[in-house]
């Protein structure tokens, strides 16, 4: 996760840098269930309103959050399908929040309403993520079910009423990148803590529907609208976190507009921005589904690295048997093509690694969704880029 917010701040208010810290333990990513009320077309999980056969008892969850807690995970965020339709899902939370875990929520919000937020704000959660593709229409095609907008709008509003920290979180891709400004507008009239975008990756029915994936004149206009809003906001003294998410070269983008904007503390960021390093998938992000299966983040369900009903999650997150963990753990990683050869490497750290593997079966070649130029990251021009799908104009007229 790249925390826009957080390096604006520190252009803004600049302090000395302290020495890079390291999480006692990865960051879990929990999919408790695979069942969900909604069919959207951007699925990793590839959920269905069904039930699967398998997923953890009660009992195994806090066995597993027990090993959790020795192991120094610090963050547990429980997602799904869709979380609230599992029976024991605030048994299973305010266990977590008792264990002294930081516990997020991962919900679509439409389940939100006047019957259970009563029990969601007695959980405490840390942090509560509803998604949401669009305004109106557009969000209840993504979802697949007419209603879902204003469903989720309502929890969105039912949070904020019972004091939780609240966030909207946006997958862009060219079919809905022109809702982006309607969105950062509803996060303001409506007082949202925390603005998410995440770029699609290829997994799941995100795989199916990559031909969708933004193209690079469009994530750069995006990207833009969210420094400028972000900048905004710490300008005004009112700070609203915004991050983003599978794209790690929003950090050398970042650089690019500090350099253009702030040249005097271009210095300054380029070192936080490396101290931060880029992807952290199977090093910093871990994920467990809805059976068991531990992988290197969300968006690997398709590479197992092992089954906590078999191995604690400890002793699998530290076996290195795994080829691809032992490439994940490697720093600096050996990442093929312009990945490899980019002068911000310490920055980005490759990328994501799982869309390179979805396109060329290769988890080692270049990120296909790297939208800076040959020229921006000093590499030899003309070399032949891999490619997702032929170019579709974004339906917004102005990118810049």
């Amino acid at each position: 996760m790249f925390r826009i917010s957080q390096f604006m701040h520190e252009i803004a208010h600049p302090v000395p840098i302290s020495p890079k810290r390291t999480p006692p333990g990865p960051v879990v990513i929990w999919n408790l269930i695979r069942r969900c009320n909604l069919n959207c077309k951007h699925c990793y999980a590839l959920s269905a309103d069904t039930d699967f056969v398998g997923e953890l008892s009660t009992e195994k969850v806090h066995s597993v959050m027990d090993d959790l807690k020795k192991f120094g995970v610090p963050v547990l965020i429980l997602s799904g399908g869709e979380p609230l339709l599992r029976p024991d899902i605030f048994e299973v939370s305010c266990h977590a929040k008792a264990m002294g875990f930081y516990v997020g929520l991962s919900t679509n919000g439409t389940l939100i309403d006047e019957s259970n937020i009563e029990s969601i704000a007695n959980v405490g959660y840390d942090y509560v993520g509803i998604s949401l593709d669009g305004i109106g229409e557009t969000h209840d095609k993504f979802r697949r079910h007419e209603g879902a907008f204003d469903a989720s709008l309502r929890g969105i509003r039912l949070c904020r009423q019972e004091g939780i920290k609240v966030g909207i979180r946006f997958t862009m891709t060219l079919d809905n990148a022109s809702e982006l400004p309607d969105l950062l507008k509803l996060a303001e009239d409506e007082g949202v803590d925390k603005f998410y975008l995440s770029h699609l990756n290829y997994a799941g029915r995100g795989n199916k529907n990559r031909e969708s994936d933004a193209a690079h004149e469009s994530t750069r206009w995006a990207m833009n609208q969210l420094f400028n809003a972000c900048w905004d906001y710490e300008q005004q003294g009112r700070p609203k976190e915004f991050v983003t998410g599978n794209n790690d070269a929003d950090g050398v983008y970042l650089l690019q507009w500090v350099e253009r904007h702030f040249p005097d503390r271009a210095d300054d960021i380029k070192t936080r921005l490396c101290q931060w390093g880029g992807n952290s998938t199977g090093v910093n992000i871990a994920n467990i589904d809805n059976l068991g299966n531990v992988h290197p983040d969300t968006m690997w369900w398709n590479h197992d690295l092992g089954n906590v009903n078999e191995r604690p999650f400890s002793e699998i997150w530290n076996d290195l048997s795994d080829p691809i963990m032992a490439g994940l753990r490697k720093s600096p990683r050996e990442i093929k093509g312009r990945c490899g050869e980019c002068q911000h490497f310490d920055i980005c750290g490759g990328n994501t690694r799982v869309r390179a593997m979805q396109l060329t079966g290769d988890p080692w070649a270049e990120d296909p969704a790297c939208y800076l130029t040959d020229e921006e990251i000093g590499v030899e021009n003309g070399k032949e880029r891999l490619t997702v799908t032929p170019y579709r104009k974004p339906k917004h007229a102005d990118l810049h």
